[in-house]
């Protein structure tokens, strides 16, 4: 468990990950290992890094082939995080909606900061 002293923040979003059925791209018309990567920066700074859930919202799969679906979080930090989403094999992808929610320590309107 992890405890949090202070303010705590709370921070969600949502994003379409990629459209490739539109213009015919890898997640739609390849096969074998693939990946997206999207660069998610907080609107406003966690103290340090926050505790970070991302799920899949909406999905467009082709049903002719298995779904295969891996979506994560990585590299998170205290101003933001990299969303990740992962394929495989010959499952065909149109698009993806991740939704995400972030929970941390917030930074005190008292806080302040020399530089």
């Amino acid at each position: 468990m992890r405890r949090f002293s202070g303010p705590i923040g709370i921070e969600q979003g949502s994003k379409i990950l990629f459209s490739d059925y539109a213009h015919d791209g890898a997640m739609w018309t390849g096969s074998g290992p693939r990946e997206v990567r999207h660069v998610q920066e907080f609107r406003e700074h966690f103290v340090e890094p926050p505790m970070v859930t991302v799920g899949v919202s909406m999905w467009d799969i082709a049903h002719q082939t298995n779904s295969r679906v891996d979506i994560t979080a990585e590299n998170i930090t205290a101003r933001g995080f990299v969303i990740v989403f992962r394929t495989w094999a010959d499952t065909r992808v149109a698009r993806i909606r991740a939704d995400w929610m972030a929970i941390g320590q917030a930074r005190d309107e008292d806080d302040w900061d020399v530089a």
